[in-house]
């Protein structure tokens, strides 16, 4: 168990333009795995290797690699920003034990953060935050900790605070052990220890006092030292009440640092090591049947998750896996609790970014890659045969955008089945489906640049050119009324018939929540237990196909209270399609209302080209939730449909000159208006 307690499994993640790419660079630098500084600027990191991320400057899928620091082994995941490529935040969140969030010193708290920031709590990943960019224009240290104290509710609490800003920043005060580091040499791998300035002494003092003040309402050690005699606090003591406070969440650690201008990058990866969990820190592993429990050993039965899948060329296809307990050893034959069969493991490789090393075994804790596994999905448990198991699944967002698209070529025809699935097995936010009424092949992503890095890919990487009709919007349905109703289903061909008889209430769910609600509240044996999974699997499939348009209901409730059988001719699948026929005959009564999805946008733009671009939100059917001043920027919240945000980027560019920026997140879904029904 000495290896897994020096084991770290951390995601670097944040906004887009935080520098999360940066500061996972300089950490390979100065671990000593890189000999060269990569630049996101230059394309030439080891992170962002696939040449549309060089090209666009943005990572668009999560990289990992294998670093060691002061002998322990970091297994770093770089995180997607943008909010296209969330799913990668999320599978990737799903098999990490840690996170460092990077919030730029100038910008704060921007729309992705939140989403990372709630991605880290769904999955309970403790988390050290890092304000880099401490060398920019506007860089306010204390703003953006208010900030994510205010705006994403954390405990967070510095653990350093910075020696200047802007262009005066030097390097941080630590406050564990009460000193100086100052950075001088271009590289930065040599700074200064060195006594706390006088003009920082007193802030210096005041911030240690905050971080003892926390830690001991979270440490009953601390506490007690506290008030008795603080000056018996050690810098151990310090250390270890950090990070038991951060792996319960208690306290987030907050550090400094100009990642780009080589400053303040090594106590991050001190704090990684003294702060962030190892595999054997975690509680209780995620595993589908809750009377299942589960702990991270190496003794323990194996128990891994594929949570991404992805085309290599010199290796073929790579299943990325997550061991939790047990080995994983080349050779081995496992089960896979999907499909129930075996699969035989031939290769295994550690993940250098997009370079590879063989290893012959993965260790619980431990992240690797298994090579060639045909039929394993994204979210497959691979478990002992003799004793299978599965772990929980990994959630993804429904795709928001779709595209109809041709092949170019006629030839291309049949290919282009066969680069979809492949896709599709790579990136589980992809959706293809075919058309009933056009016979148009679909294609469904999270946004414009994510089916755009799609279209291109089909393009450079398997030479597939296709037309694209006009964007699609994946709406929704929703009933806003109950109904109750009786619906017979008979049917008689000589032979043995068909018969099924349910009496349901239908309509809106009460608690909000997506999917569908079913209640049995069939008494008596009026319909056999064994068919009631049967209605339930009925109202699902309807429910993929609403009456007002033909699009899926995003939520519906289902109350079965009574129904009847034939003693003969009565079957399950006669009791699925009497709940759909059902769900036909009265779904128009239920009040049907169209939902469409609305975007979360926030404008960063000089003061002067306000009026222009609320004007132009409005036009969208925006709502303006907030203006308000930060650093020397104005910034815009609204709420906009996202059938109203094509090509928003480029005309926010005209109205403001070139001079305004924007994100845009998903928000929620909300009834649409007569004129877009009509």
């Amino acid at each position: 168990m000495k290896r897994l307690t020096r084991n770290r499994n951390i995601g670097i993640m944040a906004h887009v333009d935080a520098g999360k790419t940066t500061v996972t660079e300089r950490m390979l630098y100065y671990t000593g795995l890189t000999h060269k500084l990569g630049s996101v600027d230059e394309g030439n990191t080891v992170m962002d290797s696939d040449p549309q991320e060089e090209k666009r400057g943005i990572t668009i899928s999560s990289a990992a690699i294998t670093t060691y620091w002061k002998d322990h082994q970091i297994n770093i995941i770089d995180t997607p920003g943008h909010v296209d490529f969330t799913a990668e935040v999320e599978r990737s969140l799903r098999v990490l034990d840690g996170g460092v969030v990077v919030f730029c010193a100038k910008s704060g708290v921007q729309p992705q953060s939140e989403t990372v920031w709630r991605q880290a709590d769904k999955y309970n990943v403790p988390r050290i935050v890092l304000i880099n960019k401490m060398d920019r224009q506007g860089a306010d240290f204390q703003r953006v900790l208010n900030e994510v104290r205010n705006v994403l509710k954390a405990n967070t609490v510095p653990v350093q605070i910075p020696i200047g800003a802007e262009d005066d920043f030097q390097g941080v005060i630590d406050l564990v052990n009460m000193e100086a580091l100052v950075w001088n040499s271009d590289d930065g791998k040599q700074f200064g220890i060195t006594d706390i300035p006088a003009g920082l002494l007193s802030a210096a003092q005041q911030a240690r006092q905050t971080l003892l003040e926390e830690l001991s309402m979270a440490d009953e050690m601390i506490f007690e030292k506290y008030t008795d005699d603080p000056e018996s606090i050690t810098v151990s003591d310090l250390r270890n009440a950090i990070r038991k406070a951060t792996l319960t969440g208690a306290v987030i650690p907050v550090l400094a640092a100009a990642a780009y201008r080589n400053k303040g990058v090594q106590p991050l990866l001190d704090a990684v090591v003294d702060y962030l969990p190892a595999p054997e820190d975690m509680a209780t592993i995620h595993v589908a049947d809750p009377e299942q429990e589960l702990r991270v050993s190496t003794d323990s039965p194996l128990a891994a998750l594929a949570f991404k899948i992805m085309a290599d060329d010199y290796a073929g296809k790579l299943t990325l896996v997550r061991v939790y307990t047990g080995m994983l050893r080349a050779g081995d034959t496992v089960w896979n609790s999907r499909t129930g069969k075996r699969v035989r493991i031939s290769r295994l490789l550690r993940i250098m970014s997009d370079k590879y090393e063989p290893v012959e075994t993965i260790e619980a804790g431990d992240i690797g890659a298994i090579v060639g596994l045909k039929d394993v999905r994204t979210g497959d448990t691979l478990s002992a045969g003799d004793q299978p198991l599965t772990l929980e699944k990994i959630s993804f967002p429904e795709p928001m955008i779709g595209y109809a698209i041709e092949p170019r070529l006629a030839k291309d025809a049949n290919r282009l089945g066969e680069v979809l699935a492949r896709l599709a097995d790579e990136d589980p936010t992809l959706q293809v489906s075919v058309d009933e009424v056009s016979g148009q092949t679909i294609l469904k992503g999270m946004g414009e640049l994510h089916l755009e890095v799609v279209l291109e890919k089909m393009a450079t990487q398997y030479q597939l050119d296709v037309n694209k009709g006009q964007p699609q919007i994946a709406y929704k349905e929703l009933f806003t009324a109950a109904v109750t109703h009786k619906e017979v289903y008979k049917k008689q061909n000589g032979g043995s018939g068909s018969f099924a008889a349910i009496e349901f209430e239908i309509g809106p769910r009460k608690d909000g929540m997506p999917g569908l609600e079913f209640i049995n509240e069939i008494r008596g044996g009026a319909i056999p237990a064994a068919f009631i999974p049967s209605v339930q699997k009925g109202f699902e499939t309807a429910m993929k196909a609403g009456v007002l348009a033909g699009y899926p209901l995003q939520s519906m409730r289902v109350r079965l209270f009574d129904g009847s059988i034939h003693e003969k001719d009565s079957h399950a699948l006669d009791f699925e399609h009497v709940a759909v026929l059902g769900f036909r005959s009265v779904a128009v009564l239920a009040r049907p209302k169209l939902l469409e999805p609305v975007m979360q946008v926030e404008v960063t733009l000089p003061e002067e080209f306000t009026g222009a671009i609320t004007g132009d939100l409005n036009r969208r059917r925006g709502v303006i939730r907030h203006i308000e001043m930060k650093g020397n920027a104005q910034v815009i919240k609204a709420e906009v449909p996202l059938a109203e945000l094509f090509g928003y980027i480029t005309a926010l560019r005209t109205l403001s000159s070139g001079r305004a920026a924007a994100s845009v997140t998903f928000y929620d879904y909300q009834v649409a208006p007569a004129s877009v029904v009509a």
